[in-house]
């Protein structure tokens, strides 16, 4: 059973944090963001050097999804939840000219930093779009792959998430996800309190 939490809400409340991740990323917060975040989730420092910074510095995850297999050459693939670009950029270098990546995220904040990002890295093959991951703009059909991270935890409805993942994949397609997993079930009266969402 789905939450009953008032979804435009939350996400304001999610806009609201991750715009700050954007704009103040020397702040600090309650998570990691930025390099030392890319150094404990264990993605080779020679990706993180090459990555520009407009990316690296706002980066918020929770895993690394390119430790869940190899993304081949030419491949399509969705980054969903793209946020500042950091593994939308990592997937369009790793696919190559012959495939394409498409970014998708709520936060004009971060669609802005995602865009920058790709056009200093002159990644022609990338776009970024604005889009919830309940209604993924994106055709049916046309990802070999889907990557998100640290994204599916802040969605109430998980199951229509999952639903739009399977819609946009081709017939064999993978996913591969870091994310949170809880190992006890939390409370609908939990889930309630926006501030729990956030963090």
């Amino acid at each position: 059973m789905e939450t009953t939490i008032n979804i435009e809400e939350l996400r304001c409340a999610i806009q609201r944090e991750y715009s700050e991740v954007a704009t103040r990323p020397e702040k600090g917060f309650h998570f990691h963001t930025g390099k030392k975040l890319a150094q404990i989730l264990e993605y080779p420092e020679v990706w993180i050097e090459r990555m520009r910074v407009s990316a690296l510095e706002s980066f918020a995850g929770t895993g690394n999804p390119f430790k869940a297999g190899p993304i081949n050459g030419g491949e399509k693939i969705v980054d969903a939840g793209c946020g500042s670009g950091f593994d939308t950029t990592l997937a369009g270098m790793l696919t190559g000219k012959n495939g394409m990546v498409i970014g998708v995220d709520m936060t004009p904040e971060m669609l802005a930093k995602a865009r920058h990002a790709v056009h200093e890295a002159d990644l022609q093959h990338i776009e970024i779009r604005r889009g919830y991951l309940e209604q993924l703009p994106v055709d049916d059909g046309w990802a070999d792959l889907i990557i998100s991270n640290g994204v599916l935890n802040l969605c109430p409805d998980k199951r229509r998430v999952l639903q739009e993942f399977h819609r946009v994949l081709t017939p064999g397609g993978r996913l591969q996800i870091g994310d949170i997993v809880s190992v006890k079930a939390v409370s609908e009266k939990s889930k309630q309190h926006i501030h729990l969402w956030t963090g």
